[in-house]
């Protein structure tokens, strides 16, 4: 029986006879191959050409492989409950719908808000990323131009703003035609990974392995306790710098690369056959994914000592490319450059779907303006897309991306935990519906998933906590100032005369 008030729940049936609104109706386009390419695209890029080497410089030395296995392990659980909400439920909006039919009202707005914290801040943060590429390639062709400029107390980043204001366009315009696009850029930059692998085989030193977990670094007065990780601090160490608490810590980090598959679930009400493509297109391409990072992450730790892979003290950070300059192979260090500025690209295009997907599901619900959910003649949300590309590119133009990765893990990684909660719950509240994808060993697969992400959360540092638990309290105000009042349910209550319906 739904809820009243705050913990009031909107069925599956009603969330499913809403896509089918003229207003807000978007367009079925969608193919398995489409949303194994949006998962690949999306996972591949920052993470695989960055994280990989920085993280086995600073936190994890070689058993970075180890931390990539482990993060996917805890992935893959939380995809196998991904895999049956889209395929029971093929709304947009992913985890937020989820819980509207599962946990109520109110549990759902903060889960969207969530949301908006993974999707947008990732998308500036790549963004970012992608800009620092361009300049590199600009150098490479002769062209000698900065991509970031002062301004005032400001620094204004143009190449973030020109990826975001043409990833937008291009969303607006059709889903169908963005799969396309991505699948072209997607091709360009797996082929990129493979020759990065192949090449490095030929410069690994066995020896560079040794030690795999090398020994907990000692802290220092530079290293203050709110840094560590808060499973470190809880436990009593000193540092999560190397040693098996680095490696945990490492695991929490990369997992920062895996995300992305979850946006798949956001695009199911635009699939044609959700109940068998949805499923396949979040395991497929995070099974694709896990062999390419656990292989490059081989490679790079093979190639150079983790030392040599530690951020200098200048703050310049290690990649990829560090470890093919030290062997004398600049042209591989080209080629890596051009592959993250295609691999970066894609990543923000779906980021900016998947944001897209969920502001628009929590408006056509009323806890966002209503007039967001409204779509164009091509049966795309047009106006959340348009909002959507202005706050990223203010956010990714005008503020600095550090630690932007991990508050985006900690918000991932609290949908990841929701969702698995969810599938127990909608399995025991609702046995009747009918299942495309039914996730093994419940409720033993969710239980693992959610003790998996809640380890994984526990491994990022307090700081980020303290930044992600001031971001869900201002969720909390921003919800009881508009969207309780605003709520398409809650209306439909007072209407009824305070009967809960639906």
């Amino acid at each position: 029986m739904p809820g009243t008030g705050l913990w009031r729940t909107k069925s599956v049936e009603q969330s499913i006879l809403d896509t089918d609104e003229p207003d807000t109706k978007l367009r079925k386009n969608l193919g398995t191959w489409d949303l194994i390419v949006f998962g690949v695209s999306v996972v591949i890029g920052a993470g695989i050409f960055t994280l990989a080497a920085r993280t086995a410089g600073d936190v994890s030395g070689p058993s970075v492989s180890l931390a990539f296995v482990l993060a996917a392990i805890a992935c893959g659980l939380a995809a196998l409950c991904y895999a049956e909400f889209a395929s029971t439920v093929p709304v947009a909006g992913s985890a937020y719908t989820y819980s509207y039919a599962t946990f109520g009202e109110f549990i759902a707005w903060i889960i969207g808000w969530d949301l908006i914290l993974e999707f947008a801040v990732a998308a500036a943060a790549v963004a970012k990323g992608w800009s620092v590429y361009l300049e590199q390639v600009l150098e490479l062709i002769g062209v000698a131009v900065p991509t970031v400029l002062p301004l005032g107390p400001l620094q204004f980043d143009w190449g973030a703003l020109l990826l975001v204001v043409v990833l937008s366009t291009l969303l607006a315009v059709g889903t169908k035609l963005s799969a396309r696009v991505s699948l072209v850029i997607t091709i360009i930059k797996v082929a990129v990974v493979l020759l990065v692998i192949v090449v490095g085989l030929a410069y690994i030193n066995a020896d560079n392995y040794t030690p795999f977990i090398p020994p907990a670094q000692q802290a220092t007065e530079d290293s203050p306790a709110i840094e560590q990780s808060l499973l470190s601090l809880i436990l009593g160490g000193q540092t999560s710098n190397y040693g098996v608490f680095g490696l945990l810590a490492g695991a929490s980090l990369v997992f920062f690369a895996f995300i992305g598959f979850d946006i798949v679930a956001t695009t199911a009400e635009e699939t044609k056959n959700p109940q068998k493509s949805a499923p396949r297109g979040i395991l497929g391409s995070l099974a694709i994914v896990t062999v390419l990072y656990v292989a490059v992450a081989l490679v790079v730790t093979g190639m150079v000592p983790y030392t040599d892979l530690a951020t200098a003290e200048d703050g310049t950070r290690s990649t990829l490319a560090t470890a093919f300059a030290q062997h004398g192979i600049t042209w591989a260090a080209a080629i890596i450059s051009v592959g993250a500025l295609a691999g970066l690209t894609t990543v923000v295009m779906v980021l900016l779907l998947g944001q897209t997907r969920v502001l628009f599901a929590m408006s056509r619900d009323g806890l966002m303006p209503q007039g967001l959910a409204k779509t164009s003649s091509k049966g795309t949300p047009a106006r959340a897309t348009i909002l959507v590309g202005v706050v990223v590119v203010l956010a990714a133009a005008f503020f600095p991306a550090d630690k932007l990765e991990e508050m985006v893990n900690v918000g991932t990684l609290f949908a990841f935990v929701l969702v698995s909660l969810g599938v127990i719950v909608l399995r025991r509240t609702r046995p009747d519906l009918p299942r495309g994808f039914k996730a093994p060993l419940v409720p033993l697969v969710p239980i693992l998933a959610i003790l998996a992400c809640l380890w994984l959360m526990l491994n990022l540092t307090a700081l980020t906590w303290v930044r992600f638990l001031i971001w869900m309290a201002a969720g909390v105000v921003i919800y009881f100032v508009y969207g309780r009042s605003h709520s398409r349910l809650g209306k439909s209550d007072v209407a009824n005369g305070g009967s809960v319906t639906g």
